[in-house]
Protein backbone atom coordinates (compact mmCIF):
# COMPACT_ATOMS: atom_id res chain seq x y z
CA UNK A 1 0.00 0.00 0.00
CA UNK A 2 1.44 3.36 -1.05
CA UNK A 3 1.64 6.21 1.41
CA UNK A 4 1.91 9.96 1.03
CA UNK A 5 4.49 12.27 2.59
CA UNK A 6 6.97 15.06 2.02
CA UNK A 7 10.75 15.14 1.82
CA UNK A 8 11.86 16.43 5.22
CA UNK A 9 15.59 16.28 4.54
CA UNK A 10 17.71 15.72 1.45
CA UNK A 11 21.51 15.51 1.20
CA UNK A 12 22.39 15.88 -2.48
CA UNK A 13 26.10 15.26 -1.85
CA UNK A 14 25.57 11.88 -0.20
CA UNK A 15 22.51 10.97 -2.23
CA UNK A 16 20.03 10.14 0.53
CA UNK A 17 17.30 11.78 2.57
CA UNK A 18 14.26 11.27 4.80
CA UNK A 19 10.52 11.40 4.17
CA UNK A 20 8.01 12.52 6.80
CA UNK A 21 4.52 11.04 6.58
CA UNK A 22 1.51 11.25 8.94
CA UNK A 23 0.93 7.55 8.25
CA UNK A 24 4.33 6.57 9.69
CA UNK A 25 5.60 6.94 13.21
CA UNK A 26 9.14 7.99 12.21
CA UNK A 27 10.94 9.60 9.30
CA UNK A 28 11.72 7.12 6.54
CA UNK A 29 15.15 6.80 4.95
CA UNK A 30 15.38 6.72 1.15
CA UNK A 31 18.28 6.60 -1.31
CA UNK A 32 18.55 8.37 -4.65
CA UNK A 33 18.36 4.98 -6.39
CA UNK A 34 14.87 4.54 -4.90
CA UNK A 35 13.62 7.86 -6.33
CA UNK A 36 11.67 7.95 -9.58
CA UNK A 37 11.32 11.37 -11.08
CA UNK A 38 12.58 13.71 -13.77
CA UNK A 39 13.96 16.20 -11.25
CA UNK A 40 16.15 15.50 -8.18
CA UNK A 41 14.49 15.40 -4.75
CA UNK A 42 14.28 18.53 -2.61
CA UNK A 43 12.99 19.39 0.83
CA UNK A 44 9.24 19.96 0.92
CA UNK A 45 8.57 17.87 -2.20
CA UNK A 46 5.32 15.87 -2.03
CA UNK A 47 5.95 12.19 -2.76
CA UNK A 48 4.33 8.80 -2.56
CA UNK A 49 6.21 5.68 -1.51
CA UNK A 50 6.08 2.14 -0.22
CA UNK A 51 7.23 1.60 3.36
CA UNK A 52 9.40 -1.41 4.23
CA UNK A 53 11.27 -2.50 7.34
CA UNK A 54 14.69 -4.11 6.91
CA UNK A 55 15.94 -5.83 10.06
CA UNK A 56 16.50 -3.38 12.88
CA UNK A 57 17.54 -0.47 10.69
CA UNK A 58 14.23 1.37 10.92
CA UNK A 59 11.66 2.18 8.22
CA UNK A 60 12.73 2.74 4.63
CA UNK A 61 10.87 4.16 1.64
CA UNK A 62 11.05 2.43 -1.74
CA UNK A 63 9.62 3.33 -5.17
CA UNK A 64 9.55 7.02 -4.19
CA UNK A 65 7.94 9.28 -6.78
CA UNK A 66 6.58 12.80 -6.89
CA UNK A 67 2.86 13.44 -6.61
CA UNK A 68 0.50 16.29 -7.52
CA UNK A 69 -1.65 18.18 -5.05
CA UNK A 70 -4.26 15.43 -5.13
CA UNK A 71 -1.70 12.78 -4.09
CA UNK A 72 -1.45 11.21 -7.54
CA UNK A 73 1.67 10.48 -9.57
CA UNK A 74 2.30 13.02 -12.38
CA UNK A 75 1.45 10.58 -15.14
CA UNK A 76 -1.86 9.50 -13.61
CA UNK A 77 -3.73 12.78 -13.95
CA UNK A 78 -2.91 13.17 -17.63
CA UNK A 79 -3.79 9.55 -18.29
CA UNK A 80 -7.12 9.94 -16.54
CA UNK A 81 -7.94 13.10 -18.50
CA UNK A 82 -7.17 11.36 -21.78
CA UNK A 83 -9.42 8.48 -20.74
CA UNK A 84 -12.33 10.87 -20.18
CA UNK A 85 -12.01 12.46 -23.63
CA UNK A 86 -14.52 11.18 -26.20
CA UNK A 87 -13.16 8.80 -28.81
CA UNK A 88 -12.58 10.39 -32.24
CA UNK A 89 -14.83 9.42 -35.14
CA UNK A 90 -14.04 6.17 -36.89
CA UNK A 91 -12.88 7.94 -40.00
CA UNK A 92 -10.24 9.94 -38.13
CA UNK A 93 -8.69 7.18 -36.05
CA UNK A 94 -6.41 5.99 -38.83
CA UNK A 95 -4.89 9.42 -39.47
CA UNK A 96 -4.33 9.98 -35.77
CA UNK A 97 -2.57 6.67 -35.44
CA UNK A 98 -0.27 7.48 -38.37
CA UNK A 99 0.60 10.96 -37.04
CA UNK A 100 1.43 9.73 -33.54
CA UNK A 101 5.23 9.41 -33.08
CA UNK A 102 6.53 5.98 -32.28
CA UNK A 103 7.45 5.58 -28.62
CA UNK A 104 10.53 3.68 -27.69
CA UNK A 105 10.63 1.76 -24.43
CA UNK A 106 12.80 3.23 -21.74
CA UNK A 107 15.68 1.13 -20.61
CA UNK A 108 16.34 1.12 -16.91
CA UNK A 109 19.82 2.14 -15.90
CA UNK A 110 21.94 -0.90 -15.28
CA UNK A 111 23.74 -1.05 -11.94
CA UNK A 112 27.35 0.00 -11.96
CA UNK A 113 29.60 -3.00 -12.48
CA UNK A 114 31.80 -4.02 -9.62
CA UNK A 115 35.53 -3.52 -9.84
CA UNK A 116 37.43 -6.37 -11.52
CA UNK A 117 39.08 -8.76 -9.12
CA UNK A 118 42.10 -9.37 -11.34
CA UNK A 119 44.46 -6.83 -9.69
CA UNK A 120 43.61 -8.14 -6.23
CA UNK A 121 44.45 -11.77 -7.01
CA UNK A 122 47.78 -10.60 -8.39
CA UNK A 123 48.68 -8.18 -5.60
CA UNK A 124 47.40 -10.18 -2.63
CA UNK A 125 49.72 -13.22 -3.12
CA UNK A 126 52.64 -10.89 -3.85
CA UNK A 127 51.94 -8.94 -0.68
CA UNK A 128 51.64 -12.09 1.42
CA UNK A 129 54.84 -13.53 -0.05
CA UNK A 130 56.66 -10.26 0.62
CA UNK A 131 55.58 -10.24 4.26
CA UNK A 132 56.46 -13.91 4.71
CA UNK A 133 59.89 -13.39 3.12
CA UNK A 134 60.51 -10.38 5.37
CA UNK A 135 59.70 -12.44 8.47
CA UNK A 136 61.81 -15.38 7.22
CA UNK A 137 64.87 -13.19 6.60
CA UNK A 138 64.45 -11.26 9.83
CA UNK A 139 63.70 -7.97 8.11
CA UNK A 140 60.25 -7.93 9.71
CA UNK A 141 59.19 -9.18 13.16
CA UNK A 142 56.93 -12.21 13.39
CA UNK A 143 54.24 -10.03 14.96
CA UNK A 144 53.68 -8.40 11.55
CA UNK A 145 51.65 -11.35 10.23
CA UNK A 146 48.90 -11.44 12.93
CA UNK A 147 48.94 -7.64 13.06
CA UNK A 148 48.25 -7.48 9.31
CA UNK A 149 45.33 -9.87 9.67
CA UNK A 150 43.88 -7.88 12.56
CA UNK A 151 44.32 -4.61 10.68
CA UNK A 152 42.34 -5.93 7.71
CA UNK A 153 39.52 -7.14 9.95
CA UNK A 154 39.36 -3.72 11.59
CA UNK A 155 39.39 -2.04 8.18
CA UNK A 156 36.45 -4.13 7.01
CA UNK A 157 34.56 -3.26 10.22
CA UNK A 158 35.22 0.47 9.76
CA UNK A 159 33.81 0.29 6.22
CA UNK A 160 30.72 -1.49 7.58
CA UNK A 161 30.25 1.22 10.21
CA UNK A 162 30.48 3.91 7.54
CA UNK A 163 27.95 2.07 5.37
CA UNK A 164 25.56 1.76 8.31
CA UNK A 165 26.00 5.45 9.18
CA UNK A 166 25.17 6.40 5.59
CA UNK A 167 21.94 4.41 5.71
CA UNK A 168 20.93 5.93 9.04
CA UNK A 169 21.97 9.49 8.20
CA UNK A 170 24.53 9.58 10.98
CA UNK A 171 28.06 10.96 11.25
CA UNK A 172 30.26 9.42 8.56
CA UNK A 173 33.88 8.27 8.65
CA UNK A 174 36.17 10.61 6.73
CA UNK A 175 37.47 9.24 3.43
CA UNK A 176 41.02 10.13 4.45
CA UNK A 177 40.63 7.82 7.46
CA UNK A 178 39.55 4.96 5.18
CA UNK A 179 42.55 5.59 2.93
CA UNK A 180 44.84 5.65 5.98
CA UNK A 181 43.79 2.10 6.85
CA UNK A 182 44.63 1.03 3.28
CA UNK A 183 47.96 2.82 3.42
CA UNK A 184 48.94 1.04 6.65
CA UNK A 185 48.24 -2.37 5.10
CA UNK A 186 44.48 -2.83 5.39
CA UNK A 187 43.94 -2.46 1.64
CA UNK A 188 42.78 -6.10 1.12
CA UNK A 189 40.10 -5.68 3.79
CA UNK A 190 39.09 -2.38 2.20
CA UNK A 191 38.74 -4.02 -1.21
CA UNK A 192 36.56 -6.84 0.12
CA UNK A 193 34.41 -4.32 2.03
CA UNK A 194 33.91 -2.23 -1.10
CA UNK A 195 32.74 -5.23 -3.09
CA UNK A 196 30.75 -7.18 -0.48
CA UNK A 197 29.10 -4.15 1.12
CA UNK A 198 28.77 -2.21 -2.16
CA UNK A 199 30.29 0.77 -0.39
CA UNK A 200 32.57 3.30 -2.13
CA UNK A 201 32.82 0.89 -5.08
CA UNK A 202 31.41 3.23 -7.74
CA UNK A 203 32.94 6.58 -6.73
CA UNK A 204 35.75 7.18 -9.21
CA UNK A 205 37.69 9.71 -7.11
CA UNK A 206 37.63 7.45 -4.06
CA UNK A 207 38.73 4.42 -6.09
CA UNK A 208 41.64 6.39 -7.57
CA UNK A 209 42.80 7.48 -4.10
CA UNK A 210 42.39 3.92 -2.84
CA UNK A 211 44.68 2.45 -5.51
CA UNK A 212 47.15 5.27 -4.92
CA UNK A 213 47.30 4.31 -1.23
CA UNK A 214 47.90 0.67 -2.25
CA UNK A 215 50.77 1.72 -4.51
CA UNK A 216 52.35 3.88 -1.80
CA UNK A 217 52.04 1.00 0.69
CA UNK A 218 53.86 -1.39 -1.65
CA UNK A 219 56.60 1.14 -2.38
CA UNK A 220 57.12 1.87 1.32
CA UNK A 221 57.15 -1.85 2.21
CA UNK A 222 59.64 -2.66 -0.56
CA UNK A 223 61.86 0.25 0.50
CA UNK A 224 61.84 -0.96 4.10
CA UNK A 225 62.67 -4.52 3.07
CA UNK A 226 65.55 -3.43 0.87
CA UNK A 227 66.94 -0.68 3.05
CA UNK A 228 70.06 -2.66 4.03
CA UNK A 229 70.92 -3.45 0.42
CA UNK A 230 70.34 0.18 -0.48
CA UNK A 231 72.65 1.34 2.33
CA UNK A 232 75.44 -1.00 1.20
CA UNK A 233 75.01 0.21 -2.35
CA UNK A 234 75.34 3.83 -1.28
CA UNK A 235 78.42 3.08 0.84
CA UNK A 236 80.17 1.37 -2.08
CA UNK A 237 79.58 4.28 -4.41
Amino acid sequence: MRKQGTVARWDATRGFGFIRSPASGADLFFHKQDFRGTHPPREGLAVSFEEVHVGGKGPRALAVQTTDHNGRAPGLSSSASRARQPAPPAGRRTSTAHSRPQQHPRHSRAPSPSAPAGPLWLLLPSWGALLAWGVWTGRLPLLVLPAALLLNLVTFFVYWLDKYAAQQGRWRTAENTLHLFSLLGGWPGAWFAQQLLRHKSSKASFRASYWASVAVHFIALAAWMGRESLQRMLLNM
